[in-house]
C-alpha cells in the first residue's frame, strides 16, 4: 500500500484474512468544511470531490470503487449482506465474501466492525443511540454463527466526557438493561440531562449478545478536531469510514 493516506488500523488480534482501516479527516480534496477527506455523498459537499475521495480510498485499499458497500445509513437496525446491488438502507453490513468492502460512515456515532476468529466472515455496523438501543450490534452479532468466538472493535466516536444527551435516552437503555445506568452521569450544567458513555453502553449490549473480545473504543471525534469529523462540533462536515474485508 502506498503512504498517501493518513488512516488508523484497530488495534486488535484479528485473522490474516481481514483487513481493516478507519479514515481520518486528512488525505482528500474536500473544501470546507468537509476538509479534506470527506467520504459522504449525502452532506452537501461537491459530488466529484467526494469520488475523488473515494478514488483515493480505494486504491490504498487495493479494491476497485464497486467493491465497496456503501449504505444507506438511517440510524436503523436493518443489516445488508454483501455483494447486493444498489445502495440498501441499512445500518449494518455483513459478508463472506473476499474483497467486498462493509464501510461505514460516522461524524460522531460509532462505527463497529467484526469479525471471526477464523476468518471467514466480517461486518460493520452504524451505531448512533437510536441504533444502538434498538439493537444494531446484536442483530450483526447474531449474523455470526457463534457470537462467542467473535471479534468486535469500537472505532472513533464521540467521547463519553462530551456526548450529552436529554432523559428519554437514558430510559431508553434503562428499558433494555438496568445495568445501562453506570454509563450515564448527570450533566454538570443542564439539569435532567446526562453525559452518556457509547462505548460503555456498546460493550455491554456487545456482552449480552455473547460478544466478549471487545477492543477499541478510547477515541473522541468531537475533542480531536485535527483527525476526525464531528457533527456535534461542527454541524456541516465530513464523514470518516470505518472498513472490513476478507482477502482472496
Amino acid at each position: 500500500m502506498s503512504a498517501e493516506l493518513p488512516v488508523l488500523h484497530p488495534d486488535w488480534p484479528a485473522p490474516a484474512s481481514v483487513q481493516t482501516l478507519c479514515t481520518t479527516r486528512e488525505g482528500g480534496v474536500s473544501s470546507a468544511p468537509w476538509d479534506t477527506l470527506n467520504l459522504g455523498t449525502h452532506v452537501g459537499d461537491n459530488h466529484g470531490d467526494v469520488l475523488e475521495n473515494r478514488r483515493r480510498l480505494a486504491v490504498w485499499t487495493r479494491q476497485e470503487p464497486e467493491n465497496f458497500g456503501w449504505l444507506q445509513q438511517v440510524h436503523g437496525t436493518t443489516v445488508a449482506e454483501l455483494p447486493v446491488a444498489g445502495v440498501p438502507s441499512a445500518d449494518g453490513a455483513v459478508t463472506q465474501a473476499a474483497n467486498t468492502v462493509c464501510a461505514i460512515l460516522t461524524a460522531d456515532c460509532l462505527p463497529v466492525l467484526f469479525c471471526d476468529q477464523g476468518g471467514r466472515r466480517v461486518g460493520a455496523a452504524h451505531a448512533g443511540w437510536r441504533g444502538l438501543a434498538d439493537g444494531v450490534l446484536e442483530q450483526v452479532a447474531g449474523w455470526f454463527p457463534r457470537p462467542s468466538e467473535v471479534l468486535a472493535w469500537l472505532g472513533p466516536a464521540i467521547g463519553p466526557a462530551r456526548f450529552e444527551v436529554g432523559p428519554e435516552v437514558r430510559r431508553r437503555f434503562l428499558e433494555h438493561c438496568d445495568e445501562a445506568d453506570v454509563c450515564f452521569t448527570p450533566a454538570p450544567h443542564r439539569p435532567d440531562h446526562y453525559l452518556a458513555d457509547i462505548y460503555g453502553l456498546a460493550r455491554l449490549r456487545l456482552t449480552r449478545a455473547g460478544v466478549t473480545r471487545i477492543y477499541g473504543g478510547d477515541f473522541c471525534t468531537m475533542t480531536d478536531d485535527q483527525r476526525f469529523f464531528s457533527y456535534r462540533r461542527d454541524g456541516e462536515t465530513g464523514r470518516m469510514a470505518s472498513c472490513i474485508w476478507l482477502t482472496s
